[in-house]
């Protein structure tokens, strides 16, 4: 079974105008809709448009807590989320008028007791089940949590799926992560120097994997990406044509394609071109990827 964690899961108000916004002024919207995600349900989303089960796990409250977790039963997604008693699950406001405006919600609190009722769920876990930790760490919550989790299911042949940045992601190393998916912009700044050639590129995930990562997956937006995998095989793949409508939740997708690919066949070039196309159909749509777009390009790589 995959598990995908979400620390802080999120209902995005979107709301576009049809003018630029004016601030301190009344602006009326031309259309609104509201997208219920954080990055492992992203995942859990996809995995479910590629017909695999997924558990989402998480932080929800209040009653944005139980909208969101009604609005993803309707999707057809299995969830075990966690209930806290005081706050609210957040509300990220995005307004799109030429340039997009952002103003995120912070949270609810996420206290120890909460902590370590996630940790007994994930005691559940069973050799090659695969773990998704993806996203950043809430304020409320220590930056080690993802080495802290890591290290209780060490030794256990679970998979884990680690896409984090700098520090959060380095720090996971030692606990040998199935994969890892830096982008490359995250990689230079991991190195601490640009990266302009695929050369590099293997060169720095190659440092990753000395450190402890299994499989480096580099995504690159229009560029495609680049994979290293644990047998040290280079594997690099180009992105299909199409028009870039939404980047968010592309790198989700791509991880939720490439470990459903993987998973099916055991190939690592199926699983990049699998996850290329997942990462490419949600670039494409204003949602997530969807099965009919995601099949529709995958023939084309």
């Amino acid at each position: 079974m995959i598990y995908t964690v979400t620390f802080n899961p999120a209902i995005d108000y979107v709301v576009r105008l049809g003018n630029p916004l004016k601030p301190g002024a009344v602006n009326r919207a031309a259309g609104e809709d509201c997208v219920l995600g954080g990055k492992g349900i992203n995942v859990s989303g996809v995995l479910a448009q590629l017909g695999v089960e997924s558990v989402a796990l998480g932080f929800i409250a209040g009653e944005t807590g139980a909208w969101l977790e009604r609005g993803l039963t309707a999707q057809g997604l299995h969830t075990d989320f966690i209930w806290l008693e005081n706050g609210m699950t957040r509300i990220n406001v995005k307004i799109k008028a030429g340039q997009e405006t952002e103003l995120n919600g912070a949270g609810p609190n996420i206290p120890e007791s909460a902590m370590q009722t996630l940790e007994t769920k994930l005691d559940a876990l069973q050799k090659d089940d695969v773990l998704i930790l993806a996203g950043s760490i809430p304020a409320c919550l220590p930056q080690s949590t993802y080495e802290r989790l890591l290290a209780r299911l060490q030794g256990r042949g679970v998979r884990a799926v680690v896409d984090a940045t700098q520090d959060l992601l380095l720090k996971v190393l030692p606990y040998k992560p199935f994969l890892i998916k830096p982008n490359n912009h995250e990689l230079s700044e991991i190195v601490r120097h640009e990266l302009t050639t695929d050369d590099e590129i293997v060169a720095a995930a190659a440092g990753l994997q000395a450190q402890g990562a299994r499989n480096v997956l580099v995504s690159m937006a229009g560029d495609g990406a680049l994979l290293l995998d644990e047998n040290g095989a280079v594997h690099r793949i180009g992105c299909p044509k199409g028009k870039v409508v939404n980047s968010v939740g592309a790198g989700d997708s791509m991880v939720a394609g490439f470990v459903a690919g993987y998973l099916r066949t055991g190939d690592y070039r199926y699983a990049l071109r699998l996850g290329t196309a997942c990462g490419s159909a949600t670039a494409f749509s204003v949602g997530l990827a969807t099965k009919e777009k995601i099949n529709e390009l995958l023939e084309t790589i």
